[in-house]
């Protein structure tokens, strides 16, 4: 199968991660959906990444859904619970975690695509209030609990940690770690994980 996505972006990098610690080897095809030349829109009709193309030239589309898809090939390393309550509070951590990116990646927008003369402060400003929200949800739903279900891994942890290594990599002066030392404890083993160091994104 083939993933297309970038190195920078965290819906990719929770897609690989998923993906090696399920070990599935996926073949990763870069695409850069803001290039004059991507072709990512005949793949995905949204044209983002990560997309999945299947052996049979079937797409899957949203991390989200990506991961389920993988979770369900094979039974090494289940990382979705298959019901009840446990599986509901998998997938709401990782709604967390999304809604974690899809703020920080959406002010950083702000900032990287518009003249300075177009930003709207207001706007980043509301999108880095949602951050900072979901950082404390993050700490307080965590407490001194060693993964954020059941007491074992999950893909509970993977968005938890791609979405905090994300603020490290393009938020360096947010600081979230001050006064979260738990969290940062935890942030810091999930990027000691093979799978979290394969695929740590190039310096910027």
């Amino acid at each position: 199968m083939i993933l297309i996505g970038s190195l920078t972006s965290p819906y990719v990098r929770k897609v690989r991660i998923a993906a090696a610690e399920k070990r599935i080897e996926l073949q990763l095809r870069l695409e850069d959906v803001w290039g004059d030349s991507s072709s990512i829109g005949q793949l995905n009709p949204l044209g983002k990444v990560p997309t999945l193309v299947m052996e049979d030239g079937g797409t899957v589309f949203d991390s989200r859904v990506i991961v389920e898809y993988l979770d369900q090939l094979t039974p090494v390393h289940p990382l979705i619970p298959e019901k009840g309550r446990a599986r509901i509070e998998v997938r709401c951590w990782e709604a967390l975690a999304d809604g974690l990116m899809d703020a920080a990646i959406l002010a950083r927008l702000e900032v990287a695509l518009r003249p300075e003369s177009e930003r709207s402060p207001a706007w980043i400003a509301r999108q880095m209030k949602k951050v900072d929200a979901a950082i404390d949800a993050l700490a307080t739903g965590l407490g001194t609990q060693e993964w954020c279900c059941e007491g074992k891994f999950s893909l509970a942890d993977i968005a938890a940690g791609c979405a905090l290594s994300y603020l490290d990599f393009r938020f360096p002066d947010l600081d979230w770690r001050s006064g979260n030392a738990a969290l940062s404890q935890y942030a810091d083993k999930l990027l000691r994980r093979p799978s979290f160091v394969e695929t740590q994104p190039p310096a910027p």
